[in-house]
């Protein structure tokens, strides 16, 4: 029994033109960076939070209408936190019956002896996590690992980044391990949180919050989230535009000596692509410097 079964009409309308977008985001996601290859068989890391389900959900969608052929494995990590549901998942994936795999590894019990109480635990608690799934996914002959991070989980690392990290990085839609291993992979690339909300929602999924920390989240992501909110209700479309830029880069505009050579460059008689624009006419928003006074005032309250 889901929700949708409660819907009216209009609302069940509303609800399908909401699961073909995200279908087609992730489809497109996909297909743009090659994600997903003839003969794979990707493991779905379902941590029982709104993001995984949806994937999981999209993925087996496109696995029956895909024109190639893929296998799927669910697999969660049970951390043996202290009152954590470990019978919610395996039911769930029972009644749909999905293929899985449920991995037990006391990391909660690290995790509180190595961190201090009142620290925050998700960076420790990450990386322990992600190396037992690497290994999981050898032990299964895992072609590609399929985490659920969306579009505003790529935006907000970004502004972490630039923020507190003073790099100009995101999470990429796909990336290969250090030990050169793995394929790990984000087929939610192209989708909204506010879309996957909804749709978990009205799917009614078994939702699992993380409790190893007591509800402990990351206070700058937290910051960074805010942010993006805000900027969402007051600007429509400024977080496409955002994540528009992600594909859009020019490094000749920026100032990396790394990515553009800068030491070498001269002038020349004829144009120069890519070159200066400063004579164009802009093509920014009249409001520009009103969004910054914005800004700036959103930070200082933070």
């Amino acid at each position: 029994m889901t929700r949708l079964d409660e819907l009216s009409a209009k609302q069940k309308y509303s609800f399908n033109k909401l699961q073909k977008r995200l279908r087609r985001c992730a489809g497109k996601a996909i297909d743009d960076f090659n994600m997903i290859e003839d003969g794979d068989k990707v493991m779905v890391c379902l941590s029982g939070g709104k993001d995984s389900y949806a994937m999981l959900d999209i993925l087996r969608y496109l696995q029956k209408v895909a024109p190639i052929h893929f296998e799927l494995i669910a697999v969660n990590l049970d951390q043996k936190q202290p009152g954590f549901p470990a019978h919610v998942l395996p039911e769930y994936l029972d009644s749909q019956g999905v293929d899985y795999k449920i991995v037990n590894e006391d990391t909660y019990s690290i995790v509180k002896e190595k961190i201090p109480e009142g620290k925050t635990t998700c960076s420790l608690c990450s990386r322990l996590r992600r190396g037992i799934l690497y290994r999981t996914a050898t032990e299964l002959g895992a072609t590609k690992i399929a985490l659920g991070h969306h579009r505003d989980d790529m935006l907000e690392t970004l502004f972490l980044n630039m923020f507190y990290g003073g790099k100009l990085k995101s999470m990429p839609p796909k990336l290969v391990s250090d030990d050169g291993k793995q394929m790990v992979i984000r087929p939610l690339a192209y989708c909204a949180e506010k879309d996957l909300t909804r749709y978990a929602d009205m799917m009614a999924f078994p939702i699992i919050p993380c409790n190893l920390c007591g509800s402990q989240e990351n206070l700058q992501r937290k910051v960074i989230k805010q942010m993006l909110q805000q900027w969402d209700k007051q600007h429509p479309g400024r977080i496409e535009n955002m994540a528009r830029a992600l594909q859009s880069v020019t490094p000749s505009h920026l100032a990396d000596p790394n990515l553009f050579d800068f030491v070498g460059l001269k002038t020349q008689d004829q144009p120069y692509e890519g070159g200066d624009i400063g004579f164009d006419e802009p093509q920014i928003e009249l409001q520009r410097n009103r969004d910054e006074e914005q800004l700036v005032q959103i930070v200082q309250l933070n």
